[in-house]
């Protein structure tokens, strides 16, 4: 019997809900994913982020490789022992960051030779050299090594880089080797090209993976060109796997992206804007920078039944993020991530009890209500 599955028990339409099982726990799909880039979720106790209703979290190679070492996390027992998590993890491949952080990179068919953003050292990364950081990460969910171009960009360059991509994800596959109780995922690129979305599924489909990533979105595109891809790129995808579409995103791109058939995402959305003063809530996103606040007793959402809601009045959140103390951006975080966990376990419920069509009314026109009038 397999370590791993994954077992779909309710549909509405093209949205899912099932479990992903892993050794180290279940994952409830639709599944949000916080980021914990450098082995930690910004802000947060791991225990706090378990308390929000997380089931898992994404650790980042690219960072983890460059500091502190993926060997000596190894040494120190792995990444969950070192970062004190004890459910499942899933590592994204380091490709991406590649693009967006090193500046001075160059690409070639064996991998990826870039500078650190930390001290300029220089480094590889080849899909074997990704799997085996990955490896000694521990993670339970390892992301293929793939290359991600910005959009917009030309067909022929999307057309390259998807099938080098899919080169690499053969690489990917025979240097992941077997390793019962981890899962393998495979990632679909090809842009906003149907077809070429469609070339890539079959690449990986005939490779054979755990589950399949739809890559190469949130990278600039938008939200109507993104849905539009959502429109048909999960169907590319086997039924039977979970689809995860990474780095996504703002409630309605989750909302949306669920509608359309897929079970993961993960953003750093919702801990970032808790460090600047953000608050995602029923009413839309919350600026606690702005003045109105400074005289509300009212909580940030009254229905909320996070430590900041419960606790804390709009003025005190106002008053310590304008004071630059450290509890604002803690409050803020616990506030979106729970915010964030509260609208999947909607969405699952929601999906289960064939109701998703009017969660998703409710959802929109609660929000376009905006937020509290001004006392």
């Amino acid at each position: 019997m397999s370590l791993t599955s994954f077992t779909l028990s309710g549909r509405d339409g093209a949205a899912r809900t099932g479990v992903i099982s892993t050794p180290r726990g279940e994952i409830r799909t639709p599944a949000f994913m916080p980021v914990g880039t450098a082995a930690t979720v910004k802000a947060m106790l791991p225990e706090s982020v378990r308390a929000t209703g997380a089931d898992i979290l994404l650790g980042n190679t690219y960072h983890l490789m460059l500091r502190p070492g993926a060997e000596r996390v190894a040494r120190l027992g792995g990444l969950h022992k070192f970062m004190n998590w004890e459910r499942p993890i899933l590592t994204d491949s380091g490709g991406f960051q590649v693009m967006s952080l090193s500046g001075l990179r160059k690409l070639t068919e064996e991998g990826v030779t870039f500078k650190s953003h930390i001290d300029g050292s220089k480094h590889m990364l080849s899909p074997e050299s990704s799997m085996e950081i990955q490896r000694l990460l521990g993670s339970d969910i390892v992301m293929c090594f793939d290359e991600c171009p910005a959009l917009p960009a030309d067909r022929k360059r999307i057309e390259q880089s998807m099938r080098l991509s899919m080169r690499w994800a053969q690489r990917s596959r025979d240097a992941f080797g077997d390793r019962p109780g981890h899962m393998l995922f495979g990632i679909q690129q090809g842009g906003l090209e149907e077809d070429l979305r469609g070339e890539s599924a079959e690449a990986l489909t005939s490779i054979g993976f755990d589950g399949y990533a739809v890559g190469g979105l949130a990278v600039g595109e938008g939200q109507e060109a993104m849905f539009k891809v959502l429109d048909f790129a999960p169907g590319q995808l086997p039924e039977d796997k979970p689809r995860y579409l990474m780095g996504v995103g703002k409630p309605d791109d989750i909302v949306g992206a669920v509608k359309r058939g897929i079970d993961m995402m993960d953003c750093v959305l919702p801990s970032r804007s808790g460090r600047t003063g953000q608050a995602w809530t029923r009413r839309g996103m919350v600026n606690i920078k702005n003045a109105r606040h400074q005289d509300d007793p009212r909580p940030l959402d009254e229905h909320c039944t996070c430590p900041a809601c419960r606790s804390y009045s709009r003025a005190y959140l106002h008053h310590v993020y304008r004071a630059g103390e450290m509890i604002s951006g803690m409050l803020l975080t616990w506030h979106n991530l729970h915010y964030y966990q509260e609208l999947m376990q909607g969405l699952r419920d929601a999906i289960a009890g064939g109701t998703f069509a009017a969660f998703e009314d409710q959802f929109h026109a609660q929000r376009a209500e905006g937020d509290i009038p001004v006392l």
